[in-house]
């Protein structure tokens, strides 16, 4: 694999971990709208879909895990890449590889990982909030006379 293969793989892998981000952040919006507008309490309604939440972040978590390890041993293997030869495109590799290395940082993998799992307990807690509001008529109550 030459440079600009790596460059490119590396770029690639970045990019599906951004989608897999968005992804996950488009489904929490989901859910939390889907627990916003419900009218009536159902619990099993309620377990099912955070059941369902479960299961969906923690295989988007490995999903992320997995490409931010691939873009991290392509990122060790472009910065690894040996040095020019002589030849004019080892020069040009070397006028870039200094402008383009500095801005590549490594991921921050157990950061990701903990901000991931803060969102998925906020948004659990949320949806059971949401449940024991419906449930509760004293706050439903309160809520529509203020």
């Amino acid at each position: 694999m030459n440079y600009s293969e790596l460059i490119h793989t590396y770029f690639e892998r970045s990019v599906a971990l951004q989608w897999y981000w968005t992804i996950y952040i488009i489904v929490i919006g989901g859910v939390l709208g889907f627990s916003t507008f419900r009218q009536r309490p159902e619990l099993v309604t309620t377990a099912l879909i955070t059941i369902l939440y479960g299961c969906f972040a923690y295989k988007n978590w490995s999903a992320i895990e997995a490409t931010a390890q691939e873009r991290e041993a392509i990122l060790s293997a472009v910065k690894k890449y040996p040095d020019s030869t002589g030849s004019a495109e080892d020069h040009a590799i070397v006028r870039v590889r200094s402008m383009l290395e500095p801005k590549l940082d490594a991921y921050d993998i157990a950061g990701a990982r903990n901000f991931h799992i803060v969102c998925d307990l906020l948004t659990v807690a949320f949806l059971w909030a949401k449940e024991w509001r419906r449930r509760n008529p004293e706050t439903v109550a309160e809520t529509a006379t203020a």
